[in-house]
């Protein structure tokens, strides 16, 4: 992994992301590749794209489908019959786990590939190929995979529901916008937010559960870049598993906006002491805010919030070098 090159990669996103929005546009790519009479959906990955598949399965559930996001790792992959689709996401298309669960699955499935490299292991694994169009990552991050993960898992759940992808078209295109607004004024908010955020005890990070993937990929890319200790929590429950930390640490917290659980948590930053930065809108008891065009559509805000995040990680990354 390099630090310059994972910078040059946050760097391309609304380029690349901009092009997924032209491919998207000319058609969903679900379609030939889902047969007619599939029942149910199982998201099977590791990290990113596990993180991505979580919130992508607890959409369709929404949308009143049956779907499961599950780490590849696991044993107890569900056993539905061959009315099941699996989508197995792996950006280099080589992750080991995510290969033996596919060779564990029951014979009959229909298994899909959801990939960012051509010719790879997970493509030669399943019946068909979606590809992510992320563009090589010369930083060796999953940070445009991730983003492209989420917005073909989004496609998949609009393909299934019988909706057409105009709004998800729309939605990409806002969040090229968003990211390349945060990349343009990054000296602008960057350097206060990292100085505020990256604490003694580390950084954490909270988002809705239905954005929970943001504050899970956020932490991640502070782990995997520069080797900092950083944990995501969903903002409802930082309340009966996060709260406690308040009282014994230097306590540092990121708050992706939009949650109806916020005033809660800033009862305890508050009485605290403790250091809160909101992303994508006000969040009660903040000392800073990061703003970008388009923050009140929550597509926007999960395609685009993590960046903020990602910046942070790769700066610091780069200053350590």
């Amino acid at each position: 992994m390099h630090p310059d090159g994972f910078a040059a990669d946050l760097a391309r996103k609304p380029d690349v992301l901009g092009r997924l929005a032209d491919t998207l546009r000319a058609g969903n790519p679900w379609a030939p590749v889902v047969p007619p009479g599939i029942g149910r959906v199982v998201l099977i990955g590791m990290g990113s794209s596990a993180y991505a598949g979580g919130v992508a399965a607890a959409r369709m559930r929404a949308q009143g489908l049956v779907a499961t996001s599950e780490l590849a790792s696991s044993p107890l992959l569900p056993a539905w019959g061959p009315d099941t689709l699996v989508v197995a996401t792996s950006a280099t298309g080589g992750s080991v786990e995510t290969l033996d669960a596919l060779r564990r699955l029951p014979a009959g499935l229909t298994t899909v590939a959801l990939t960012n490299t051509a010719d790879s292991a997970v493509t030669e694994s399943c019946g068909a190929v979606v590809e992510l169009a992320a563009e090589r990552e010369n930083g060796g991050v999953a940070c445009r995979s991730y983003q492209h993960t989420l917005a073909l898992l989004i496609a998949l759940e609009l393909h299934l529901a019988g909706q057409d992808i105009t709004s998800l078209v729309a939605s990409i295109e806002m969040a090229a916008e968003a990211s390349a607004h945060l990349l343009d004024t990054e000296t602008t908010w960057r350097p206060q937010a990292a100085d505020l955020l990256l604490g003694p005890s580390g950084m954490h990070l909270a988002a809705p559960a239905h954005r929970f993937c943001s504050a899970q990929q956020g932490a991640l890319m502070v782990r995997e870049g520069p080797r900092r200790s950083a944990v995501g929590c969903e903002t409802g429950d930082w309340s009966h598993v996060d709260v406690y930390l308040t009282k014994t640490t230097d306590y540092r917290l990121l708050v992706f906006a939009g949650s109806p659980w916020e005033a809660q948590m800033e009862e305890w930053t508050t009485l605290r002491g403790s250091t809160v930065v909101g992303v994508g809108g006000t969040v009660p008891g903040a000392q800073f805010e990061v703003r970008y065009p388009g923050d009140d559509a929550d597509d926007v805000r999960l395609l685009a919030e993590v960046l903020v995040p990602e910046l942070i990680a790769a700066r610091a990354w780069q200053e350590q070098f």
